[in-house]
């Protein structure tokens, strides 16, 4: 029986085999085409998830009576998303320092944080670690700051 669970599992599957038909064409550099860890890996493993999690969907037994979508928090959702469509456009013109800790910073006073200390406070820590823990310790070049901003020009 075809219900709305399977439906969305079928989806779930076209687009996981579609996004992991299209992994091959992410280009690699010469020295990471024998590295364990690329940009490929992370694509690879969510259409691999994605492909399994769908199976499991469409073979698992019962019907999806009884789903409820009252209560959940849509505004929210949809904030988020476009949030999410405003760092991936603003990260590489702004920079990663910027772009991540405006990108977290807002979605924390989204999901409900008001207090601007904790918003930068946790933010900017959080995003320069990360870019350190990258850059230094993985050896992956992200530009920190806007193009204009380069000085290693």
């Amino acid at each position: 029986m075809l219900t709305r669970d399977r439906i969305g599992a079928l989806l779930l599957l076209a687009f996981s085999i579609f996004y992991w038909s299209r992994i091959d064409d992410i280009r690699l550099l010469p020295f990471q085409a024998e590295a364990a860890f690329t940009g490929r890996t992370a694509p690879e493993v969510l259409a691999v998830l994605g492909v399994v999690l769908s199976v499991v969907l469409l073979l698992k037994p019962g019907s999806d009576a009884g789903i409820e979508a009252k209560g959940y928090r849509w505004g929210t959702a949809g904030l988020i998303c476009l949030l999410m469509v405003a760092y991936g456009l603003t990260v590489r013109p702004a920079g990663f320092l910027i772009s991540t800790s405006l990108f977290l910073a807002f979605g924390f006073f989204i999901l409900g944080e008001r207090r601007w200390l904790v918003l930068l406070g946790v933010s900017v820590p959080l995003v320069v670690l990360f870019w350190l823990l990258m850059t230094q310790v993985l050896s992956v070049y992200i530009a920190p700051w806007p193009e204009f901003m380069d000085l290693s020009r």
